[in-house]
């Protein structure tokens, strides 16, 4: 099929990151790469690592990034592994970083996934397609209280104990394999009149099992810090998030690297070793203005923060 990809909030995440034209940059979701392509524009001297753990969106960003192949590093892994992908190709620190968040346009668009409500297919929703635990998997074998948190914390969905039990009752008969077949089971256990307004009523069901299938959270939480670590003084790190979940990581984890002391309010003095690690440069997320969201329906949701690394050496406890 044909690969559409139109990146979201483009020139905010080229300003965002501050491009020198030298420099080494990490696009850890690298997906149509569209962002990608204007950063290695950019670039003479420079280098892109273009990570995605998808290995059909890495044959496309080949295709998109051919005329650049000279500045381009492919890399199929997930960015949560960023420290060891650096340290394998003998890079200390990069200059910025960028991650591009959620199940991407061609994903969706691809049925046989299983990411989209809206087709028939497998229940799949593996981004990584090498990894063994799909969708099927949890919706066929976690238990109705698993799901039902499953679906509460990761797709904020308020009927998830009502979901969970009309799955768990519904797999009883015979094993739940489609996305269709979801989408029933969904339609049954909501009532009819909820169905009625907003958005379809599996789209929270099948955000969280997507998030719980490939550990999106997780992922994001155990790599923000990591990141900052690995950028030069002056690097940035810019992320795009598409629901309050990631947003409110992202939001949390930059908090916290900004913080130069976490002693007790009660202490007459700060003795501990906290260091402030980074500048927030948007201080409220960068939303996509008027004209994007009139041609690109996907922006609508996306939220951009990002941060620069500060010079240690200056702050607290440096030399």
């Amino acid at each position: 099929m044909e690969f559409k990809h139109v990146p979201v909030l483009l020139e905010e995440v080229l300003e965002g990151l501050n491009i020198k034209e030298n420099g080494i940059y990490v696009d850890g979701t690298l997906g149509g790469a569209g962002h990608s392509l204007e950063i290695v524009k950019r670039l003479t001297g420079g280098k892109l690592i273009g990570i995605d753990q998808d290995k059909n969106a890495l044959e496309k960003a080949r295709e998109v990034l051919k005329d650049h192949e000279d500045k381009v590093v492919f890399v199929h892994d997930n960015y949560e592994n960023i420290d060891k992908i650096l340290n394998e190709l003998e890079i200390d620190r990069v200059d910025g970083i960028l991650l591009d968040l959620g199940v991407s346009s061609h994903q969706l668009d691809e049925k046989s996934r299983g990411f989209s409500h809206n087709n028939d297919a497998i229940l799949d929703m593996r981004m990584d397609e090498t990894s063994s635990f799909t969708a099927k998997d949890l919706v066929n074998n976690y238990s109705e209280k698993e799901i039902e948190d499953v679906l509460f914390n990761y797709g904020e969905e308020r009927w998830a104990r009502r979901i969970a039990k009309f799955i768990v009752e519904e797999r009883r008969k015979e094993p739940i394999q489609t996305t269709l077949e979801l989408v029933s089971v969904i339609k049954k256990a909501i009532p009819k009149q909820v169905r009625k307004d907003g958005h379809h009523p599996a789209k929270k069901t099948f955000q969280g099992i997507r998030i719980e299938v490939n550990r999106e959270l997780d992922v994001l939480k155990n790599s923000i810090s990591k990141m900052v670590k690995l950028l030069n003084t002056g690097g940035r790190l810019a992320i795009i998030t598409f629901h309050s979940l990631e947003d409110r990581i992202v939001k949390n984890e930059f908090r916290e690297l900004f913080k130069d002391c976490i002693c007790p309010s009660e202490f007459p003095q700060c003795i501990c070793e906290k260091e402030r690690e980074i500048d927030i440069i948007t201080r409220k997320p960068t939303i996509a203005s008027k004209e994007e969201l009139e041609t690109n329906p996907r922006s609508r949701s996306a939220k951009l923060r990002v941060a620069e690394k500060l010079d240690l050496s200056n702050t607290k406890g440096g030399e």
